[in-house]
This record gives C-alpha cells, structure tokens and sequence, in this order.
C-alpha cells in the first residue's frame, strides 16, 4: 500500500513513518522526507485578493492532496505494473463536512485513475488565504490548456460576448501560447495561470491520472471571483475524447483517461453540491466530434489564424515539444482537420504519415484506431462499444452514440487517406 499524508507544516508529526509519504501544504518544511506542495502560493492567492469560503478551500487542498499522491505512488510497484492501492491522509480545515462523501469521493477516484484509494480527514489544513475579495468583471470561468478544443471553447465564448475568465495549468512551452489566446480572446487580467508545484525527492509516476484535479480545483478557485450565484465552469473538451471508449480490448478503464469523461465530471458536480460550492460544471462539447466544433467554431477567420499553433499531441515532451502526429490524440488532431477541410491543417508533425513507427516504444496508437474501426464495421458499433456507454441516461445514450460514431468516421478518414486502411 502507498501511504500518503498532506498537512500544514505544523502538523506534521516530529516522527516519520518509513512506509509513508509526507507533503506540506503551501509551504517547505525543510526537513528531509517531506515534499512541498505549492509553496508560498497562498501568499500570493492572498496578495491577488482571493478570499475563499472555507469549503472552495477545502476542495483545493483536497485536489492537491490527490495529485500529490498520484504523483508520489509509482505504478511499477504494483502487483500488475499498473493498479495501485492508495491510503491518502488529507488535512482540512473543515473535514467533517468530508466525512459523508468519503466513499464517493473514493468511487470517484477510482475511476478517474484505476486505482483503490482510501481517504481519511483531519483538521491539519491551512486556514483560506484572507485578500480583499474584489470581484472581476466576468461572467464565467473556462479552462484554456493551449490545446484545440479549449482555443475553439474560447473563441465561442468571445464570439457570444461572453466574459470568460481563463484558467490554466502551468506547462513549459504553452504558457506562452495560453496567454496569448487568453489576452486575444478576452484581454488583459482575465487569466489566471497556476501550477499544483508539487515537489520532492523519489520516484515520479508518470500517468498522472489526477491531474485533472488540479485544474478544476484551480477553476473552481477562480470562480469565487465571479460575482454571480452559481459561477459556470466551461470545460471544453470534444465528445469523443470525454467518452473515451477503449479502442481495443487491453485498453480498458483508467488506461483511457477519464479526464472529462461524463461520469466523472457528474460525480464531481455531485460532490461540489454536497459541500455547498455553488458553480455549475459544463462539457459544452460532448456531443460534438473534434471536427464538428472545428466547422461549427463561431469566428472561422481566428480559427484559421490559432489552430495550427494549438496543441494536442500526448507525446509533445518525448519529441521535444513537437507533435509526434501518431499518438491518439493527434490522430483525432489530424482527423479533425480533414474533416474541417483538406489543407488546413498547418502541424509541423514529427511524423507526417500515420504509417510507420515512431521508436518511442510506447502503443502503435494508429494500428489500434484501425483495429478500432474495423471492428466497429464488422461486428457493428453497438457490440464494439459494448458497455461504454452504461453510464448515460436513455435520454442521451443516442447523442453519445452519434458522436461516437462520427469520431471513427473521421479517424478512418485520416487512416484511409495515409493507406494505413
């Protein structure tokens, strides 16, 4: 078992246990075997006039417990090389208001990493930083990741003379492009960028499921300098990748990310209701292939201009910040494009062909999405999704079919066009 304990620095015990990991909120401890988590960052919240409620607190001292135990918990250790068992300790100011949500909290976890987690709740939290509370002008909140899908939700929300307030995640080479296309689509102080700034001695687990985490708790941080009742979170991200089916048969539960699968955005709707965080979370593009936000984009001319320059791929840091064009996510990438229109799309991609290898020694990503889509053809869509789509109400399990659909439409489309099928 990982053992994980995140608490202000003046609670940690004098005493380390061997087995367990220790982390201190906002703050180093300097002392050998405990990692940090966002130092001095509280500080800075404080200064930029943020005064959250201590239950908006609570939730992203919780989020960043999680990632800290993510990251601090080594797959290779595990029985099967991939499901960990995790007993995550999380210090907070109000945890009794966390003790009835423990087991969905959980069931949440555990689909959104694969792994066991077991939660317990102290008081070792850091008191909520205490600025002015001044609201901005704003009228919502929507993630911007420097990535297609979240420039296209942006650039709907400008083109609706929304307001939106962007927040991003700190990540070396898109921070730039994250405040150009905040500053273009919404000008100057409508932007937050944060990093969970997690930090110690060890080994790193790579997937890091719960990032995400970090990222709504960073949203939901942001909202409370909305001043409107029930704050929107706009979370942009095309249906396909939200739904995520395995695309053949070893790729099943957290080995396909659950980032923004429906499922768990629901659960954590559920969660922020019960501790009485007043926000509304969005997924405006579930039903919504990549290529179908990329033609319905409101402001066709600014589409042309960024869309090149946004990025996708999930191997951008193995090719040294260059899109490989073979991973998932810059199939469906390149797939959209062509769907958008024949010569669009301007990636300068590591490899132009889907065709080929890719050296990285990690999955032939293109072999299965044609295995995919063949499968889908002969056995019929319905038996290769098989229980994907259990999660949805009968309402909207046709809507999600439909996006599925079109989405292997158009990845066969990219895989047609490279003679791959």
């Amino acid at each position: 078992m990982n053992k994980v304990l995140c608490s202000k620095v003046e609670r940690i015990p004098q005493q380390l246990q061997a087995d367990e990991r220790v982390f201190s909120y906002f703050k180093g401890a300097n002392r050998n075997g405990v990692g940090a988590i966002a130092n001095r960052w509280h500080g800075s919240l404080k200064r930029s006039g943020f005064r959250p409620s201590p239950a908006v607190w609570d939730f992203v001292q919780f989020c960043l417990a999680v990632c800290s135990a993510d990251l601090a918990s080594p797959r290779s250790t595990s029985a099967d090389g991939w499901t960990r068992t995790i007993q995550l300790t999380v210090g907070l100011c109000e945890p009794l208001r966390w003790i009835p949500l423990k087991r969905r909290l959980e069931e949440m976890l555990k689909v959104l990493t694969g792994d066991y987690w077991t939660l317990i709740f102290n008081d070792a939290g850091v008191e909520p930083p205490e600025g002015d509370g001044i609201y901005l002008q704003n009228d919502c909140v929507s993630l911007l990741s420097g990535g297609l899908d979240s420039l296209i939700g942006g650039i709907n929300l400008a083109a609706e003379q929304r307001r939106p307030l962007f927040v991003s995640q700190l990540a070396h080479k898109d921070s730039a492009r994250q405040r150009d296309y905040a500053g273009l689509l919404a000008g100057a102080g409508s932007h937050y960028q944060w990093s969970h700034g997690i930090s110690f001695k060890g080994a790193r687990e790579a997937s890091t499921r719960a990032r995400s985490l970090a990222f709504y708790a960073f949203a939901v941080l942001a909202s409370t300098k909305i001043n409107l009742p029930r704050p929107q979170i706009y979370i942009p991200e095309n249906g396909f990748i939200c739904t995520n089916p395995p695309l053949v048969p070893g790729r099943v539960s957290s080995l396909s990310t659950r980032t923004t699968h429906p499922l768990f955005i629901g659960t954590l709707q559920s969660v922020l209701d019960e501790l009485g965080i007043s926000v509304e979370l969005i997924l405006p593009y579930r039903f919504q292939t990549k290529g179908e936000m990329m033609r319905s984009c409101l402001d066709q001319d600014r589409l042309r201009e960024l869309a090149s320059d946004s990025t996708s791929c999930g191997r951008f840091r193995t090719y040294n910040r260059q899109h490989c064009g073979r991973c998932v996510p810059c199939l469906i990438r390149r797939a959209a494009f062509l769907a958008w229109g024949p010569g669009t799309d301007q990636t300068n991609y590591r490899f132009p062909s889907v065709v080929g290898s890719d050296k990285s020694g990690g999955p032939d990503d293109p072999m299965a999405v044609a295995l995919a889509v063949l499968d889908a053809k002969q056995r019929g869509l319905d038996r290769f999704l098989g229980g994907t789509l259990a999660f949805a109400s009968i309402e909207e399990r046709p809507s999600y079919r439909r996006v599925l659909q079109q989405g292997l439409a158009e990845l066969e489309a990219v895989l047609v066009r490279d003679q791959l099928l």
